[in-house]
C-alpha cells in the first residue's frame, strides 16, 4: 500500500514542477514581446516613440544625425517619447536611433533612416507700391509791368490823302491848276498898277 502512495507523490512534484517552469518562463518573456520602439523621420525633425520596456533595470536611448548627437544617451523606464527637430541640412543626413535595454542585450534595438532634404517654399512677391500722384504744375506768374514808361511816341502813320482822280474835272470844263494860273495873273496885274503909280510920282516930283 506504501508504494503507490509514493508514486503518486512523486508524480505531483514532477507536474508541480513542471508548471512553475512554465509559468517563469512566460514571466520572462512578456516584458521581452512588449518591446516596442517606433520612430519616424522627415526633413525637419525626428520623433521616437518607445513603449513598454522594463521599468525596473536602466534603459537608455541615443539618437544621431550624421554622427553627430542630436540626443546624447538618456536613460528611461518603461516609455519613452520624444520629438527632436534636426539641424537645416542641404543634403540627405543620416539618423541613427539606439536604444539599450536593460534587461538583455538582445532587447536592444539599433537602426538608421535618411532625413530629405526640405523644400525651399519660395517666398510669395511683395506687393508693389502704388505710384505716387505727380504734383500739379505751378501756374506761371505773369510779367510784371515796367516802372518806367516809354519815352518814344506811337508809330502811327496817318493814311495818305487820296488823289482826285484826273476824270473829274474834265467833266466841268476846268482842271485843278486853273485856281492858281488865277491867282498868278491877279498879283501880276496888281503889282504892274503899283508899278505905274510910282512912275508917274516920280516924273511929277522932278518937273
Amino acid at each position: 500500500m506504501k508504494a503507490p502512495t509514493r508514486a503518486w507523490k512523486r508524480s505531483g512534484a514532477l507536474i508541480a514542477g513542471t508548471a512553475a517552469a512554465v509559468v517563469g518562463v512566460g514571466l520572462c518573456a512578456t516584458p521581452a514581446s512588449a518591446h516596442t520602439p517606433v520612430w519616424n523621420v522627415t526633413c525637419s525633425e525626428v520623433t521616437v516613440d518607445l513603449k513598454a520596456y522594463n521599468d525596473d533595470v536602466t534603459n537608455t536611448v541615443t539618437i544621431t544625425v550624421d554622427g553627430k548627437d542630436l540626443l546624447p544617451a538618456k536613460e528611461f523606464g518603461s516609455a519613452f517619447h520624444e520629438t527632436l527637430t534636426l539641424p537645416e541640412h542641404k543634403a540627405e543626413a543620416a539618423v541613427r536611433l539606439v536604444v539599450k535595454a536593460g534587461d538583455g542585450e538582445r532587447f536592444s534595438y539599433d537602426d538608421e533612416k535618411t532625413s530629405p532634404v526640405c523644400e525651399s517654399t519660395p517666398k510669395p512677391p511683395e506687393p508693389s507700391k502704388p505710384a505716387e500722384p505727380s504734383k500739379p504744375a505751378e501756374p506761371s506768374k505773369p510779367a510784371e509791368p515796367s516802372d518806367t514808361p516809354s519815352t518814344e511816341p506811337p508809330t502811327s502813320e496817318a493814311p495818305p490823302a487820296p488823289s482826285t482822280p484826273p476824270g473829274d474835272l474834265a467833266e466841268t470844263g476846268g482842271s485843278s491848276a486853273t485856281p492858281v494860273i488865277a491867282g498868278a495873273a491877279a498879283v501880276a496885274v496888281l503889282a504892274g498898277g503899283g508899278i505905274l503909280v510910282a512912275t508917274r510920282k516920280r516924273r511929277a516930283a522932278r518937273g
